[in-house]
């Protein structure tokens, strides 16, 4: 799974959305940035909603607030994500069943960086 979708991704690099898809991009991941307030992140085009994609994502990695991420997920469903992973402090019951109903790959309240770094460095 090498294709990440990332919802919420800030062109601001003190921001985790920015440092975290900068570290996957050098350790060989395609990053799709998703903000619907800009055009480019990183040198990427950026897309509006997951929806506007049109090709395959394995991953859908979420930077939004919690309250924003039974749609965000019920979107990743829509578009046949293999997985979804909700950055740490970021929970949603809802859609942590929708995922299990769905048989995708489901990882809430986690820092992909920090699991990286520790099965790979």
């Amino acid at each position: 799974m090498k294709t990440i979708a990332v919802v919420g991704m800030s062109p601001k690099p003190e921001r985790p959305s920015h440092f975290v898809s900068k570290y996957m991009i050098n350790n060989g991941y395609k990053i799709i940035p998703v903000n619907p307030g800009q055009k480019e992140i990183l040198g990427l085009r950026c897309y509006s909603a997951l929806k506007d994609i049109k090709y395959e994502v394995d991953i859908v990695h979420v930077f939004r607030n919690s309250d924003y991420a039974t749609p965000i997920i019920q979107e990743a469903i829509s578009i046949k994500a293999k997985a979804i992973w909700l950055q740490d402090g970021i929970v949603s019951i809802e859609g942590k069943q929708m995922a299990k109903d769905n048989n995708i790959i489901y990882i809430e309240n986690d820092c992909v960086l920090r699991r990286h770094r520790k099965l790979y460095e």
